[in-house]
């Protein structure tokens, strides 16, 4: 079993916190669920070298051009200028905990470390990447997000238990016939009451 040191963030200090925890972290995720587009390209910015690696070296040059066209001369620029700015900022100090780690190349250009943090493909950039921003988000890592209107609004919770109401609806598979009026009485068929086993 793992030790975690009790700052660590992953012990509650009594069962209250764990639950509001819980409830922190599920409110968020039903945010998630219900916001896909919290996941837009706007998103770029929050790691822009980390979208540069999952998801812009899979673009096609059409893909670019419809994106810069979006984002506009002045969005293409903040983008471009962030992503040098954030390549220096990996290289001088170094995050332990960053999905991808770069370091200078024989040139000085800025590389990956390893060749096993390149994505195979489009498809498994786009997991990784939503999987990242997921966990920043649900961690609380998103600086631009105002995490109380999420937090702190009820609507966020999942008051249906789905799974509850399924199985009170289901009926036994040896029940034939109509069991739900005040006199009917279910016809079971193939229930013999005796264990066979």
């Amino acid at each position: 079993m793992p030790h975690f040191p009790k700052d660590s963030g992953f012990m509650a200090k009594d069962e209250s916190d764990a639950k509001k925890a819980v409830t922190v972290k599920n409110r968020r995720k039903r945010y998630l669920d219900l916001n896909p587009e919290y996941f837009s390209a706007g998103l770029e910015l929050a790691d822009p070298l980390l979208y540069d690696r999952l998801i812009r070296r899979f673009q096609t040059a059409q893909e670019r051009e419809a994106e810069g066209r979006a984002k506009g001369f002045s969005g293409v620029l903040e983008t471009d200028l962030l992503r040098s700015e954030a390549k220096i900022e990996a290289i001088s100090n170094p995050n332990p905990n960053a999905m991808m780690s770069y370091t200078r190349g024989p040139g000085g250009e800025i590389l990956a470390e390893d060749r096993d943090e390149i994505p195979p493909n489009k498809e498994e950039g786009e997991r990784l990447w939503r999987w990242e921003m997921e966990l920043r988000f649900m961690q609380g890592n998103d600086p631009d997000f105002d995490y109380k209107t999420v937090d702190q609004n009820e609507d966020y919770d999942d008051h249906s238990d789905k799974q509850d109401q399924y199985f009170e609806d289901e009926e036994p598979e040896w029940v034939v016939g109509d069991t739900r009026g005040d006199d009917a009485r279910p016809n079971l068929q193939g229930e013999t009451g005796i264990q066979d086993f």
